[in-house]
């Protein structure tokens, strides 16, 4: 990703947030950026560069956000199954 300039990573990233449904983090991994810049790529950034799909990215984020209680509680019954074996 290096040497592309912010406007072409902020379209991929949001891109693949939208093929992928992926969430910030595994946006952030994929993209070799931190967490906080993939958020405010996509928060921020976006609406300037492609208002459009600023709005189709907010939906999959709302989404994310409204499931990740259920994600961090799975994630945690996970690991106290491992713990267990």
């Amino acid at each position: 990703m290096k040497g592309a300039s912010i406007e072409e990573r902020v379209i991929d990233i949001a891109h693949y947030i939208i093929n992928s449904k992926d969430t910030v983090r595994g946006a952030a991994k994929k993209f070799g950026v931190s967490k906080s810049t993939v958020h405010k790529d996509l928060t921020d950034r976006l609406i300037s560069v492609n208002p459009s799909l600023a709005l189709e990215v907010r939906k999959i984020l709302d989404e994310n956000k409204a499931e990740r209680h259920i994600r961090g509680g799975m994630a945690t019954k996970i690991k106290y199954l491992k713990m267990k074996i």
